[in-house]
């Protein structure tokens, strides 16, 4: 074993010393190794004095911030303004100043008496649907009472609705008495609208002090993409009690495919007893495996895929669209975007992640979606590609030979204000939609 002295000996002049502190500390002589037991004790008492005083300055502020908060920035240049004139009227003899100073000190102290008191409201902030259409009316009502005994001053209740706010005034309240506001929220557009909190304000004329108080938190407002109920004729989706017919051969299904000669192990239930009968020899059933109608929504929200935002609009609503009718159908349904998957199990969850969608500038491509379709939705008999305008034929080519080949592909593109039309780009189909209603017709012209 090597000593901490042999090691410093052996070291090469110009390289750092390769020995721990620990070990410095115990072939240090008495003197170094006190000095250093001083700093180390220096080092924590400053430590320890230092979390000291962020915790006294932390409990200072959380004390303080209830009153200093209430100083709008505008009063805070009165005070500061306050400050000055009081210095120039009575160091200086300025009796212009000194005028303003009272006059100042008069405004502050009338500003005080504003928005001292304690409030006691009870706020209930109330939305007829949390889930509405584009379109439909959402309405909510704003209901004030005052639970204290005694009457309560008027105040102004702000209600933050998206990126603005709303304000209700609220007059004076006896005990016990109550104040309703009914409110309506704009749903032109689908949006994730953010309700709330109710905060009570209580200012001066003059704007120099601001009390607020939340009374509510926050809730969302769901403003869903227009969507249409389809028919089940009109889909073009594979939809019957058997499911839909595949090449594969199976031992045990509904579609009956033809006979064979038994083999050792297979299941006697199958076994056609006329066939054998007339034969001799056993004979058993052979079917076609069928699977069950299952579709797969490609949605894209790359924002180089569409010329305007408008076009992103239709084309979420045509896959809400699908996507309802599909879970109407009791069928199997999965949603990919270009961040992951959609959640489609029930109409709910399907329109509120779909509401929450939005444009982004995305390196992921519509084949690379198309890939990971084709690897996670293996099952998926038909496959609709949801795309804007600037997407070419060469982007849906490319993403049509990484879908699965024994699916129907069709691709909708969504370009308001232009005709129905349908071509084909490899083995999809490509379907062009102006507008919502288009949709119903251009899926019965999939099977002319």
């Amino acid at each position: 074993m090597t000593t901490t002295t042999e090691r410093e000996t052996d070291a090469p002049a110009g390289q750092d010393d390769p020995s721990t502190p620990e070990q410095d500390a115990a072939a240090a002589p008495p003197r170094r190794r006190a000095a250093g037991t001083l700093w180390t004790g220096v080092r924590g008492a400053g430590a320890t004095a230092g979390a000291a005083i962020r915790s006294v300055a932390a409990r200072a502020w959380a004390r303080t911030t209830p009153v200093l908060g209430v100083v709008s920035p505008f009063g805070w240049a009165v005070l500061v303004l306050t400050a000055a004139a009081w210095w120039a009227g009575v160091v200086l003899r300025w009796e212009e100043w000194a005028v303003v100073a009272v006059t100042v000190t008069v405004a502050l102290i009338g500003a005080v008496v504003f928005v001292l008191g304690r409030l006691r409201y009870d706020v209930t902030l109330d939305v007829a649907s949390r889930r509405v259409g584009v379109g439909d009316r959402a309405v909510g009502r704003l209901l004030v009472r005052n639970g204290s005994s005694r009457t309560m001053l008027p105040a102004v209740m702000e209600l933050q609705v998206g990126q603005g706010i709303a304000t209700f005034p609220v007059p004076r309240l006896r005990a016990d008495s109550e104040h309703e506001e009914i409110f309506a929220v704009p749903t032109h557009r689908r949006a994730v609208i953010p309700l709330g909190p109710v905060r009570s304000v209580r200012a001066d004329p003059l704007g120099l002090l601001r009390r607020e108080l939340t009374w509510t938190e926050p809730e969302e407002l769901f403003v869903h993409p227009r969507t249409l109920p389809l028919s089940g004729s009109s889909t073009g989706l594979l939809h019957d009690l058997e499911g839909r017919i595949t090449p594969d051969i199976s031992d045990s299904d509904v579609s009956f495919h033809a006979l064979r000669d038994y083999v050792p192990g297979d299941d006697r239930r199958h076994i056609h007893w006329k066939s054998t009968a007339r034969t001799g020899q056993l004979m058993v059933r052979q079917f076609e495996e069928t699977r069950r109608s299952r579709l797969a929504v490609i949605l894209s929200t790359r924002e180089e895929d569409y010329a305007d935002p408008e076009e992103f609009e239709l084309a979420v609503s045509v896959c809400g669209s699908l996507g309802l009718q599909a879970i109407r159908e009791d069928g199997g349904l999965t949603v990919l975007v270009q961040r992951g998957r959609v959640r489609g199990d029930h109409r709910t969850r399907l329109l509120d992640d779909l509401t929450r969608l939005e444009l982004q500038p995305a390196r992921t491509s519509l084949a690379e979606v198309a890939r990971v379709a084709s690897a996670t939705v293996t099952d998926a008999s038909v496959v609709a590609v949801v795309v804007g305008s600037k997407v070419t034929p060469t982007d849906l080519r490319a993403a049509a030979v990484r879908l699965p080949v024994d699916a129907r592909l069709v691709a909708m593109q969504c370009v308001p204000g232009a005709k129905v039309s349908r071509g084909r780009v490899a083995d999809m189909q490509v379907l062009t939609l102006g507008e919502l209603s288009d949709l119903p017709n251009a899926l019965r012209r999939m099977n002319d």
